[in-house]
């Protein structure tokens, strides 16, 4: 069967998706995704998968994709981060019966992708990108589909688009940031960016940010013309946002717990998700914020989930007939967007948070330090986290890490010691000496023989010879 492409892909395969909860580490795992399609979602993401180790590594696969496979978790697109055409598309080949797409992520703007080289950070290489999404088109027997954020200009953003639509991408969700606005910097998402995209594109576009309500999802469906809304934090505080509603947080916690208990995850996933939910229930029960983040079980997790239902209940019953005193658009108890705090919004936290972006990006630091460096601090007070007064490492040629100084190839050690043992050559610096199999056959038949004095080479024996009992070459 031919592999389906762009409009016909979008409404055969997916189902003509319109809400589709968006690719989240740690945070879109099975037992979340299924709680989300029960509530109106259409499509889901995996959690991103870093390429290289999913080529790798057979548990990573197994517990991230292979072992989750699920007849309801479908329409599936899986989510990997590359920055290697080969390795991108080998990755895709080992996912691509389980899933109905595969997304190569160019969005995502945190640290570890800046030092991963992947996600947004690879928005300036166009050549390396077209060849990603060109050779998994031609290889992989489902759509290659793309996420990216926008460039601050409107005509640099649609160029890069088309081009990743001319490569072979077959749909495209954009998300309305720069890779600049995350955190405490975030922001508005420019739907004026999407929809030029949706424009200038023949394939069908998705569109990411702002989404914290289903007036949301409708409003940017009429204003921007895509086919369809992504979300990510409005997902993550209310589940059931595509269908309109803000139930009772306990009613999609107990739900989502016992679907943890049929699909299980790790526990920190579980802790995060009951973070979020209950998110302005615990500004008002601290204690239970402090409970949740010790337990170590999930039915420690449960038994929290109870108790904060009993109080918020019996809230309920003392505030029937009384007037709502709460400053939130509901009582907490209700399922309901977080709005992230600006950097100008709560001066003391967001004087912490510019600092990390500022420590993160390079660019110097502030004089207020955080708690763990303080501690750094006391122990060693000539301690100092100024970044351009750090010592310079030279790097490993392959990987980035600091490399050996006194290595010959200019690698790190583990670098180093790869290509030391494929290409049987020594490095004197790492103090890695490697022998060739011939050498190690000659070796043993030496010590076999008990030959003590170096033999003589035959006719046959290759110029300059070898010795029989140290497999050295002779001058």
């Amino acid at each position: 069967m031919a592999k389906l492409q762009g409009f016909e892909f979008w409404s055969r395969t997916l189902g003509g998706a319109r809400h589709v909860v968006a690719p989240m580490v740690d945070q879109s795992e099975l037992a979340w995704r299924l709680l989300s399609r029960r509530h109106g979602a259409q499509l889901c993401y995996t959690p991103m998968l870093h390429a290289q180790v999913f080529v790798r590594d057979a548990n990573y696969r197994k517990e991230n994709l292979y072992c989750e496979v699920c007849p309801e978790d479908r329409p599936l697109i899986v989510q990997f981060c590359a920055n290697d055409p080969e390795v991108f598309v080998q990755a895709a080949l080992l996912a691509q019966d389980h899933c109905d797409a595969i997304d190569l992520n160019l969005g995502c703007p945190q640290m570890i992708a800046k030092r991963g080289h992947y996600g947004a950070f690879l928005q300036e290489e166009w050549d390396l990108l077209q060849r990603m999404i060109l050779l998994a088109h031609e290889k992989l027997s489902v759509p290659v589909t793309c996420k990216i954020r926008v460039f601050p200009e409107i005509e640099k953003t649609v160029r890069y688009a088309q081009m990743l639509e001319k490569a072979g991408c077959q749909l495209l969700t954009v998300h309305g940031r720069t890779k600049e606005q995350r955190g405490p910097l975030s922001g508005a998402a420019s739907w004026e960016h999407i929809k030029a995209v949706r424009k200038a594109v023949a394939i069908p576009v998705f569109a990411n940010g702002n989404i914290q309500c289903l007036q949301d999802v409708e409003r940017c469906l009429r204003d921007t013309g895509v086919q369809g809304v992504m979300s990510a934090e409005g997902n993550l505080h209310n589940p059931a946002l595509f269908e309109g509603r803000s139930p009772a947080v306990w009613e999609l916690a107990e739900e989502y717990l016992d679907l943890v208990r049929q699909h299980p995850c790790p526990l920190s996933y579980v802790r995060a998700h009951l973070f979020k939910l209950w998110h302005h229930t615990l500004q008002v029960h601290q204690q239970l914020r402090e409970e949740l983040a010790k337990v170590k079980t999930l039915e420690g997790v449960a038994a929290v989930n109870r108790e904060l239902k009993l109080r918020c209940q019996a809230e309920m019953s003392r505030q029937q007939g009384e007037k709502p005193t709460s400053d939130l658009p509901f009582s907490h108890w209700i399922c309901q967007p977080y709005v992230r705090p600006g950097p100008r919004e709560g001066s003391r936290n967001a004087g912490a948070c510019s600092k990390r972006a500022l420590e993160e990006e390079e660019e110097g630091s502030t004089e207020v330090l955080s708690k763990n460096k303080q501690k750094k601090q006391l122990r060693n007070p000539h301690k100092t986290f100024d970044p351009s007064l750090k010592p310079k490492y030279a790097k490993c040629d392959q990987c980035g890490n600091p490399k050996g100084n006194r290595c010959v190839f200019n690698l790190c050690r583990g670098c180093c010691k790869k290509r030391a043992f494929k290409e049987t050559a020594d490095c004197p610096g790492h103090g890695l000496l490697f022998k060739t199999k011939l050498e190690k056959s000659l070796a043993c038949k030496g010590a076999q023989l008990g030959l003590q004095e170096p033999q003589q080479p035959g006719p046959g024996a290759p110029p300059g010879g070898f010795s029989e009992v140290t497999g050295s070459a002779l001058a």
